[in-house]
């Protein structure tokens, strides 16, 4: 491309290097490390796309926690202010007002249009129905992209198969993602069958499959199937894959800012918002069973409405109350996307169990680690040592920042997520040195856990300004917080 661009925020040298790679090209890969900023890039990529004639609508595919921010984020802070543009947002069932929004798609719009799906939308007939109908309109000078590609690494998955037909009517296809490869080398199968069917030299899944994996044929009753036992010519894979994609870490960085904040949208169940709206209304809740749940003071009100969205309530009797939550779900989505080791930060205990409990079963036994209050003194030494050594194989350093958030040097890490945040400011300070300080060699990303529309944002928004919550919340401001109304 010739184009002349003015980026609105000039690009780091990695990512002028990774528009310089995509180009024109019909089909690519920014395999680019969180925090790097492959969101930006991307865009970038799009407004070139638009400037030099070959694109006017651009499909921008993201899990749940994740598109909203593109709307509210992504898009305003860098897309070109040379580009004119418009946004629409997917929503399934839509208010008057959004499907107005919605259909103002098929109005026509003198510039670019960036329409914005979560990725789930796709599982169901109505989502693809969508998809299809954008890829037929405006396909032909269109872009599909999807952001944490790895949501499509099934390739038998109903969403994956969608999503191939739709990409096979636009002109442009993207795919956005930390590590391609989050369990196994096979991942990338569906992912490259987006991008283009046969991308990879291969007619079917299981010619590439006997390319790259090592079976060995077993027998179970009168049924026997092949399993997958290792992997071979993973450098010939690499070689393929690296000629239609771009690949950074962020040690390779060395612009970068030694900080970066990003958050991760949490959507609260439908249970979890009439809790919520319960002990926000009346401070109180009780189950099914009679337990009760109440939270006489504004502070306790407060702590009770974060273990919601946690998925979690103790009783007044001490019991814990457990309920669904896509909380932990978008943990286990963001640490997919990482390649390094990450500290997990979460004020409750009940959290912390579940939480390596979780990263055990999906990572490997020894992969985390937790560290609070019944953490023995000998288990602590273990656990920072182990951590800090190079190459270990505990990746995941799960702590409560009161306990772990003071002292400690845990600078293998460079990614932070605060599953729920304390209120103290000192112990968010102190909790974001861990990873922030002498010996360590990379930029440092911190993720908050953000559901819309309730403290969470508050909380966030206050910590990050370093204001204290704690005589904040002793004032009137509290009860405003307290009048948030979670988002459905």
């Amino acid at each position: 491309m010739t184009v002349n661009y003015n980026f609105k925020l000039e690009p780091f040298d990695h990512q002028r290097q990774a528009l310089a790679v995509a180009g024109a090209k019909p089909e690519f890969g920014f395999f680019m490390e969180m925090g790097t900023g492959k969101s930006k890039v991307l865009l970038d990529n799009i407004g070139q796309l638009y400037l030099d004639g070959r694109v006017q609508f651009a499909l921008v595919i993201a899990p749940k926690g994740v598109y909203r921010n593109w709307v509210s984020k992504e898009i305003p802070e860098h897309m070109s202010d040379d580009v004119p543009y418009r946004v629409i947002r997917w929503v399934a069932n839509p208010n008057k007002t959004q499907e107005a929004e919605l259909r103002s798609v098929q109005t026509p719009f003198d510039g670019l249009t960036l329409f914005v799906m979560n990725v789930e939308a796709f599982s169901t007939l109505k989502g693809q129905k969508a998809g299809q109908w954008l890829a037929t309109k405006f396909g032909a000078k269109g872009l599909i992209a999807i952001d944490e590609s790895t949501t499509i690494k099934n390739h038998k998955a109903k969403r994956t198969k969608a999503l191939m037909k739709i990409a096979a009517g636009f002109a442009y296809r993207r795919l956005l993602t930390g590590s391609p490869v989050t369990k196994s080398p096979l991942d990338l199968y569906g992912q490259t069958e987006f991008l283009r069917p046969g991308l990879l030299g291969f007619e079917s899944y299981y010619g590439f499959q006997g390319r790259y994996a090592v079976l060995n044929k077993r027998k179970m009753g009168a049924k026997s199937f092949q399993q997958i036992v290792g992997y071979k010519n993973l450098d010939e894979l690499t070689w393929r894959v690296d000629q239609f994609s771009f690949r950074v870490l962020k040690k390779d960085c060395l612009d970068l800012p030694e900080k970066t904040y990003t958050a991760r949208y949490v959507t609260l169940t439908t249970e979890q918002i009439l809790m919520y709206e319960s002990i926000q209304t009346q401070a109180l809740h009780m189950f099914p069973d009679g337990q009760m749940v109440s939270a006489p003071a504004v502070i306790t009100q407060l702590l009770r409405l974060q273990q919601v969205m946690s998925g979690h309530l103790k009783t007044d009797d001490g019991d814990i109350k457990t309920f669904p939550s896509t909380r932990m779900d978008a943990l286990a989505d963001i640490l997919d996307e990482h390649d390094g080791k990450a500290i997990i930060w979460s004020r409750f205990r009940y959290d912390i169990v579940k939480i390596v409990e979780m990263l055990n079963k999906r990572y490997g036994e020894g992969s985390s680690a937790a560290y609070y209050g019944d953490t023995s003194d000998d288990e602590r030494n273990w656990i920072v040592g182990e951590f800090q050594r190079p190459g270990s194989r505990l990746r995941y350093f799960v702590g409560n920042p009161a306990t772990a958030g003071y002292g400690l040097t845990l600078t293998e890490a460079n990614l932070v997520v605060y599953y729920a945040n304390d209120f103290n400011l000192e112990t968010r300070i102190q909790s974001e040195d861990r990873a922030h300080r002498i010996g360590q060699r990379n930029p440092v990303t911190y993720v908050d856990l953000i559901s819309e529309g309730t403290i969470d944002e508050k909380i966030v928004a206050a910590l990050r300004a370093k204001i204290e919550i704690g005589a904040k919340v002793l004032g009137e401001e509290a009860r405003e917080w307290l009048k948030l109304k979670p988002k459905r």
